[in-house]
């Protein structure tokens, strides 16, 4: 695996957006092995389970019940939307009384108040819904938040999705040092950081060992081939998120049916990106990110993590 980025390349491409190249420069060239102590951090037994609060549904039951199901089921943590209305006692209570851990949440506001909006007001309640995700995260135990730092569309240009999201993330960045959560940032369909050269670009031009990066493997299948995201990517990998995504479906129905299908019924090449993450040091979380269900459908759901741990 090369310890460095194709620095001319990428120079040329910033240049074509219009993004300044002297932070490149000094960024380009650095060690992944600089990226920061979380892509390293082992988790004591390996790898590690876990799904999305949302996917846990049990009629008129509890925070503590869908916990204690999750824990029944063998998951060893769930992830949560923050800010939530949830009281930090009530999620807490729930995490302590069945062993569960929190071990990340999703920045609940990033879609409908971007840090890419040109209205310096939507920029300034991404600044507050990200404070807030990163305190939450802090008093759940979490140390992550998933962030989709930009959206970029018809009104907001690439360049200025790079320039705005660099910009707004950056002055979180001590207090994220300050609570110890890492900001990890997400590949999604949002037109933005398309290449894992770009979201590697992304993460070292915030310079911070508290920025890193949440792999989607199959939110990747549409475009390209996870593993070569995982090797470039490398020990900025934080989190992992799991799901199936199917080039047949998606070539018969259109890109959103590529999703309807089960975790190794798609085309992901689970057993080479488990390779490729063990190879880059990465022992840390898998978190479904699937379509939800009761105590059958979530027992399913452990089987093909459980599965997919194995590299199989």
């Amino acid at each position: 695996m090369p310890k460095t980025l194709p620095r001319r390349a990428f120079l040329q491409h910033l240049a074509a957006m219009g993004l300044p190249l002297a932070a490149a420069s000094t960024t380009l060239t650095r060690p992944l092995a600089a990226a920061g102590p979380f892509a390293s951090k082992p988790q004591e037994g390996g790898f590690r389970k876990a799904l999305g609060l949302g996917m846990i549904q049990i009629e008129n039951g509890t925070l503590r019940d869908r916990f204690a199901l999750a824990a029944e089921l063998g998951y060893e943590g769930i992830e949560m939307n923050a800010p939530n209305d949830f009281s930090v006692a009530e999620v807490v209570e729930a995490k302590q009384a069945t062993g569960i851990e929190i071990h990340s949440v999703v920045d609940s506001v990033h879609w409908a108040k971007p840090f890419s909006s040109a209205d310096a007001k939507v920029r300034k309640e991404a600044h507050q819904g990200l404070e807030q995700a990163l305190r939450d995260a802090h008093a759940y135990g979490a140390d992550g938040v998933l962030l989709v730092p930009a959206v970029v569309n018809r009104e907001t240009s690439y360049a200025q999705a790079w320039k705005r999201s660099i910009a707004g993330i950056k002055p979180l960045l001590p207090l994220a040092q300050e609570l110890k959560v890492s900001i990890n940032i997400e590949n999604v369909w949002n037109g933005f950081l398309l290449s894992p050269l770009e979201m590697a670009q992304y993460i070292d031009t915030l310079e911070s060992p508290m920025v890193g990066a949440y792999l989607d493997a199959g939110n990747l299948v549409r475009f390209g081939w996870p593993t070569h995201w995982v090797e470039a990517l490398g020990p900025r990998i934080r989190k992992m998120h799991v799901k199936g995504y199917s080039r047949k479906l998606m070539n018969d129905s259109g890109p959103w049916s590529g999703f309807g299908c089960g975790i190794h019924d798609g085309d992901c090449d689970w057993p080479g990106v488990v390779k490729g993450l063990q190879e880059v040091g990465y022992t840390g979380w898998f978190t479904a990110e699937v379509g939800g269900g009761g105590k059958e459908h979530l027992q399913g759901i452990a089987q093909d993590l459980d599965r997919l741990m194995k590299g199989e």
